[in-house]
């Protein structure tokens, strides 16, 4: 047991497959909180995050969608492209077209009256922050509604798609290139090329479009997640919140951000 925090088991093996010895602590310790790792664990360099129902509480286009009265149409298109049933560019230019003609003050309203973060999370972010650590933000929502998340919890860069306005008004379309599962998994390899090869890197996510990224972390760790993207990362968060992260890593509640 960890001393810092006694609650967290932290078992070192000799040998053996991490895929398997995540399974077998899966299936005997439910529900939990975990992190499998090869290496002794170390703080991270490079902490990257998905923003819709993982740093914040909410899917951003179905909160939207529910001021033009859509929400149920949009959500369960939204649904099906976070089980991976459906291709997101597709999903995403197919909700967003639905939003056409919504005036852009609504997007100001609903970041007021409906998008939280999820607990915990200003305190993961800053405190890695403190050690160090390089965030982002990285998602397939929208610039008008992660800006915003990002200054609230203290990420240093955005990276995500942006709905066209015009005269006020939603077009129903996207400006510039679309943010997907292989952006989010680039924008993490250029930002590790930076840092160096010895790097630690951990990514946050909950959906099938953030499965390379989550994959290609030192660190994957599934939040809350759909049971693919919880299948492909080597963590996941299904206990606590996500400080939860922080005791993983051993970083004392001392030396937490408030």
């Amino acid at each position: 047991m960890l001393e810092f925090c006694s609650h967290v088991l932290e078992l070192m093996l000799p040998e053996g497959d991490p895929a398997v010895l995540a399974r077998v602590l899966d299936a005997h310790f439910q529900p939990s909180d975990l992190i499998v790792s090869s290496a002794a664990f170390g703080i991270p360099h490079l902490f990257v995050s998905d923003m819709d129902s993982t740093m914040i509480g909410q899917e951003c286009i179905d909160e939207l969608a529910d001021f033009a009265g859509i929400k149920d149409q949009i959500a369960a298109i939204t649904e099906r492209a976070m089980q991976g049933e459906l291709d997101f560019e597709s999903a995403l230019r197919e909700r967003v077209g639905l939003l056409r003609d919504l005036s852009d003050s609504k997007i100001a309203e609903c970041l007021a009256t409906r998008i939280e973060p999820m607990p915990g999370a200003r305190t993961l972010v800053e405190t890695l922050k403190r050690k160090g650590c390089k965030t982002v933000l990285v998602t397939g929502g929208f610039h008008q509604f992660a800006d915003p998340v990002a200054e609230m919890l203290g990420f240093e860069r955005v990276v995500g798609n942006r709905l066209e306005v015009v005269d006020n008004l939603l077009t129903g379309g996207l400006v510039g290139p679309i943010t997907d599962s292989s952006v989010k998994k680039a924008v993490l390899l250029e930002e590790l090329e930076q840092l160096g090869a010895e790097a630690i890197s951990l990514a946050t996510g909950d959906g099938a479009n953030d499965i390379p990224m989550l994959e290609a972390a030192t660190y994957g760790v599934a939040y809350r997640a759909k049971p693919r993207a919880r299948a492909a990362a080597n963590g996941w968060i299904d206990r606590g919140d996500l400080t939860a992260i922080l005791e993983l890593l051993n970083i004392p509640r001392h030396e937490w951000a408030e």
